[in-house]
């Protein structure tokens, strides 16, 4: 797997570190190698992450204020969601639609015990209700969890789409604490630090320092023994339990991991919006996250954010060609001709094409 390596298929060996015996027996040896992550991560940096990590920290400075926060901002708060999404499907083989149901319950917590336009917002302070709501939302997607990973394949879709419609239908007739369909106006970002989070500048860093530190959380994962044993579990869960691993304990924490992060998007999401309604997190909402997942390649923790920018670019300038109303047409269009064409999304295409152009250049070399 490109993002973080699969396990050997039945009949090979699995490395010492992923038994449970060896994880319990060897604490001291992990403790060097936790003390020299930054080596470890120094050693997967390449001049073109730090070329492409130049150029987002300098795009708001060149960029006008519409593409750096219309487009750019909304599109980091949607890949992290649908990072999560990512997460769940590359590393542990569950497709899950209630991922932005997690970031619908984040973001109606932040309008509920923070400050909106209605007198139902409690108005904590930011420091209380923002990690609550994200604690709230993550003990959430456990509970998911719970009741979808005894299940695989389109089961799991169902029940998680079963959750996500449930909930839709709860914030839409719930006028005592979810203001039923209306949802909540005038939700922003508080003021930390003498800093007005609203402007497009300052979140367009609030939301690249969040989708950052979630890309590297993922890429880390992925290569910590939890990530190597999650991917024996996607690859073969009969096996992993005879070698004595919890599989329906591993899974219930991937749900949780994915989680957090589909929470802190849905922060990231509610602020950006500046609003929280039922429409937020309806059956179409939910489809776009997986729509987003997909086009940019599920087994790459970087696709999620390329398939929000181009979903987000799709929204914002197609319906000047087509008509508002053609939009989801476009998009859906573009999601056929990925999955017909290149399952793996965007980030799979591109390699291959690369792949497909070495090939005569190797062959070259190779005769002279």
């Amino acid at each position: 797997m490109a993002s973080g390596g699969s396990l050997p298929s039945s009949g090979g060996s699995l490395p010492a570190a992923l038994t449970p015996r060896a994880a319990a027996a060897t604490p001291a040896a992990n403790a060097p190698r936790a003390a020299s992550w930054t080596a470890a991560i120094g050693a997967h940096v390449r001049p073109r992450h730090l070329i492409v990590l130049a150029v987002l920290i300098a795009y708001p400075f060149f960029a006008t204020p519409f593409f750096t926060y219309q487009v750019a901002a909304q599109s980091l708060a949607l890949g992290l969601i649908a990072l999560s999404l990512s997460f769940l499907a590359g590393y542990g083989g569950m497709v899950s639609l209630a991922q932005m149901t997690v970031a619908g319950i984040a973001g109606y917590m932040i309008a509920i015990f923070g400050v909106s336009s209605f007198e139902i917002s409690m108005q904590w302070p930011w420091w209380i209700y923002v990690p609550k709501s994200i604690l709230i939302a993550t003990l959430c997607a456990t509970l998911i969890g719970v009741l979808s990973v005894r299940t695989e394949g389109i089961y799991t879709i169902m029940i998680t789409l079963a959750i996500g419609v449930a909930f839709f239908y709860l914030t839409q007739q719930n006028m005592a604490v979810f203001h039923g369909f209306d949802g909540f106006q005038e939700v922003h970002p508080p003021q930390v630090f003498g800093i007005d989070w609203r402007q497009p500048l300052p979140f367009y860093f609030l939301a690249l320092g969040c989708a950052l530190a979630g890309y590297f959380f993922v890429k880390y994962i992925g290569r910590s023994t939890f990530g190597l044993a999650l991917q024996g579990i996607r690859d073969n869960a009969r096996r992993m339990r005879a070698l004595g691993f919890n599989v329906t304990a591993h899974r219930i924490a991937a749900y949780a991991v994915a989680g957090f992060m589909a929470a802190v998007g849905g922060v990231l999401l509610v602020w950006y919006n500046g609003q929280i309604s039922p429409g937020s997190i309806g059956t179409a909402a939910m489809i776009n996250i997986l729509v987003i997942a997909v086009l940019g390649g599920m087994r790459h923790p970087i696709g999620a954010f390329i398939g929000a920018l181009v979903v987000v670019l799709l929204q914002t300038f197609a319906r000047d060609l087509v008509g508002a109303e053609r939009v989801n047409l476009v998009i859906g269009g573009a999601f056929l001709l990925i999955v017909l064409f290149s399952p793996d999304g965007l980030l799979g295409l591109w390699q291959r094409l690369r792949r497909a152009a070495s090939s005569p250049r190797d062959r070259t070399a190779h005769r002279s």
